[in-house]
């Protein structure tokens, strides 16, 4: 399972910032880490420099084997916030996407 991470201009995409994100899929995704070719990150800003409330995003792309690729969202008043935030849904995302192949 291949890890991407993107940020946008507004978020500092420093190394441990990365290895975090990495570590916490990893540790969270580990079930599934036979099943997904690859997860993308993205986080941003979308207020840049001005203020606001719940203005930082993350999305989590997971990629499925032989599967279309699924895809969450999330919104917080932190970076950090908004990537758990959206690795919550992605974990729930997978189990249901899973649990529906498997019954098929």
């Amino acid at each position: 399972m291949t890890v991407q991470i993107n940020t946008d201009n507004n978020v500092e995409g420093h190394a441990r910032l990365k290895a975090y994100i990495t570590e916490e899929l990893g540790t969270a995704l580990v079930r599934f880490e036979d099943k997904i070719t690859r997860l993308e990150v993205h986080l941003g800003d979308e207020n840049s420099d001005k203020g606001g409330v719940n203005d930082k995003r993350c999305l989590i792309e997971a990629r499925p084997n032989n599967m279309q690729p699924v895809a969450v969202t999330n919104h917080a008043d932190t970076t950090e916030k908004a990537f758990h935030g959206a690795l919550d849904k992605i974990k729930k995302v997978l189990e249901t996407t899973f649990e529906k192949k498997k019954t098929h």
